[in-house]
Order: structure tokens, then C-alpha cells, then sequence
């Protein structure tokens, strides 16, 4: 269970109704700071737990078991709103069309739930001309701009003919996850002199706001294109058993990676002592660096380069993070039950609010299993 000390939301209680990742990683958010959670699920359970890839010798999607642990599941057919009497938050990705006929519109819950915090989460936002537009992950992340940029830096480089598609997973959905939970927390400071409020969340405008360099760019006069969107050097660099990445953003930096690289004849011209000439001289920096990057390991490079100052660290894989001590030390990981007889590490969360990391409540819930009227007996 999570230290009561070190999480400031254990005295919330969250009902979360979630189709999709916005809604349902802004309750988890939440959840992990240590709010109670509650998933309003359909007879035939959220859309989520049918979504792959699923974990391994089960049958359970790895997507709704990250989003949902630690959540109670009810089975909530839509007709009586009674649960959100006793919520400090409503979290819902009900399409707007649909939400008057459960009683759950804006107005609706403004009126019986006043004090309530309603926070919608939906592709478009539940206003302006697009509320009734349906939108998946490619979608919004060419609506918000980011899927034209995409492949990009070293990706761009070894896959030239690819077209712009998206970035792996759901990054859209999540960033409007962030901006629902975000919002949420908002409205409950502010609670104590407004009551309850109603939060309008795009997952659109939360993509597009992370695009902001490239709309600025845009603002100057500069159309931004994939092919360009990169460091000027650096970057992923590909190495003999793996990858590392490489930021030099100080001239001092710059100097420690001159000297990292045995300072060869082409680092030493007097022209590269210039921020500006040596961006302009990026890809011929980079095959250079690249070049000496491709005969080395991994760990060699990250242990000189650290030592002598230079930023840079391993690009590691997903299984390398889950078991780099660092992390380990850190407590990013908690085991939780996935299914029975089967217990994994799961991210609890990439901050924390004392010491001590947080924890999870539990791994995803199995479909009903909360009953109010039992809860109150």
C-alpha cells in the first residue's frame, strides 16, 4: 500500500468513465498520487481491456492494465448517477452527443453535483465545431501537427522513404491525459471559493501545445520539416553493441566532446570554435562523430564521456530501463498482480512528493468487482 504521507491526493475520491488512454491515464495520474479510484465500466467492460497488445499467457491488455491499476471496477449502465454524489472528481470521454441521455452532460451535473469537479476528455474537446468529431491517435497527431514532422533525426536518416505516419503508442492520448489531470488538480484548489467547475479538455490542443517550437518557427517565417527537425550533430548515435545519445548544447560542452574524441584533425579548425559555424557544418560533424561512435561500445563511451563532462548517456531499451539499477534505486517500478499467479513491474510514476517513491494500490481490476451498496454496509 502507498505511504498515506507521501501521497497528496488520498483524501479524493476519482470516478473515471474511460473508452480510451486520455481519460483514463488523467484518473491514473491521479490514482497514483494517491486519490481512490473508481472505473464506471459497461456490462461487457471499457473498450480498453480489449485493446492489444496483450500480455503474455493472458488475456489481459497491457494497455488497460497500465491505465487502470489500482482502480476499482463498477459495472455502471448509465441510469443512476448517485455514485458521483459522493466524488470529488468526474473524469469522462462519454462522445457529447451521448451524455444527456445519462445524465451526465454539463448541466446536468452542474445542477445535482455542484460541488463536483466534471472534467471531459475528448479527441476534439466538447466544444467548438469539432465536440462531435471522432478522432484515433493518427489523427490527432497529424491534426496537432507533430505526425508531418515524424520520422525525424536518425530515424529520417535510415528510412528515408518512409512517409510521416506517428510516433509509436499513444502520445496525443496521453498528452491530453496530463492536461485532463492537470486541470482536474486546478479546479480542486480552486474549489473551496468556486465550487465545482466543468474542464473542457482537447486532446488536439494538449498535442498541439507540445509542437509549440515548430509553430513559432512557423510565426518567424520558417516552415519546419522533418527532414530538418534534428540537432545539428549528435543526436542517437549508433555504436558497436548498441545506441547512446548525445546533446552538446555549451561551448563547453563541446570542448569536453573534442577531447572525448581523441582531438582529430577536423575538430581542431578554429572555424568550430563557433556555435553558429559549427551548426552549419552539422551533418559533416556528425559523420565524423558517428564514424568514431560506430567502433566503440556502449559503456565505454558513456563512462568516459560522463567522466570528462560531456552529456550524453545509453539509449536504452525497454528492457535495459526496467532493469538499469539507477531506476531500481530510484523505485520507479512497483510488482504488482496482473492476473493470478502472475505478478509484474509496473511504472508507478516518474516523480514523487517525499522520500520514500510512490506506489501502485494494486494492478488492474477485474470487471464489477466494487459494489457500493457493500461499501457502505
Amino acid at each position: 500500500m502507498p505511504d498515506a504521507a507521501n501521497t497528496p491526493l488520498s483524501d479524493l475520491r476519482v470516478v473515471v468513465r474511460a473508452s480510451g488512454v486520455a481519460a483514463a491515464y488523467a484518473g491514473r495520474l491521479l490514482g497514483t498520487m494517491g486519490a481512490e479510484m473508481i472505473l464506471l465500466e459497461p456490462p461487457a467492460g471499457s473498450q480498453l481491456r480489449w485493446e492489444p497488445p496483450f500480455i503474455a499467457g493472458t488475456d489481459v491488455s497491457a494497455l488497460f492494465a497500465y491505465h487502470t491499476a489500482g482502480m476499482r471496477s463498477l459495472v455502471w449502465d448509465g441510469r443512476d448517477t448517485a455514485i458521483l454524489s459522493e466524488a470529488d472528481i468526474f473524469i469522462d470521454d462519454t462522445p457529447v452527443a451521448g451524455r444527456a441521455a445519462m445524465g451526465i452532460d454539463d448541466a446536468a451535473i452542474a445542477r445535482m453535483h455542484p460541488n463536483l469537479i466534471h472534467v471531459s476528455v475528448l479527441p476534439f474537446g466538447a466544444s467548438g465545431p469539432k465536440a462531435g468529431w471522432k478522432g484515433t491517435e493518427i489523427n490527432l497527431q497529424h491534426a496537432s501537427g507533430e505526425g508531418n514532422l515524424l520520422p525525424n533525426g536518425l530515424s529520417v536518416e535510415m528510412f528515408p522513404e518512409r512517409p510521416p505516419v506517428k510516433i509509436y503508442g499513444h502520445f496525443a492520448a496521453l498528452q491530453g491525459g496530463i492536461a485532463a489531470a492537470l486541470g482536474a488538480l486546478a479546479a480542486v484548489w480552486a474549489r473551496p471559493g468556486t465550487g465545482g467547475q466543468y474542464v473542457d479538455i482537447s486532446c488536439q490542443d494538449a498535442a498541439l501545445a507540445v509542437g509549440a517550437f515548430a509553430i513559432q518557427r512557423y510565426g518567424d517565417g520558417a516552415v519546419e520539416h522533418r527532414v530538418e527537425r534534428s540537432f545539428r550533430y549528435g543526436g542517437v548515435l549508433p555504436c558497436a553493441d548498441g545506441y547512446v545519445e548525445l546533446l552538446t548544447l555549451e561551448q563547453r560542452q563541446w570542448t569536453a566532446l573534442v577531447e572525448l574524441l581523441g582531438r582529430p584533425d577536423w575538430a581542431l579548425d578554429p572555424a568550430l570554435s563557433d556555435a553558429l559555424e559549427r551548426s552549419r557544418r552539422g551533418p559533416a560533424i556528425n559523420a565524423h562523430i558517428r564514424a568514431w561512435a560506430k567502433q566503440r561500445l556502449v559503456a565505454d563511451i558513456v563512462a568516459k564521456g560522463q567522466a570528462a563532462g560531456v552529456p550524453l548517456a545509453e539509449y536504452a531499451t525497454p528492457a535495459q530501463v526496467l532493469h538499469d539499477p539507477h531506476e531500481r534505486e530510484r523505485g520507479l517500478f512497483s510488482p504488482v498482480m496482473i492476473a493470478d499467479g502472475l505478478v509484474l513491474d509496473m511504472l508507478a510514476a516518474p516523480f514523487r512528493f517525499g522520500a520514500a517513491p510512490l506506489q501502485l494500490r494494486g494492478g488492474p481490476p477485474q470487471l464489477g468487482t466494487y459494489d457500493p451498496a457493500r461499501e457502505t454496509a
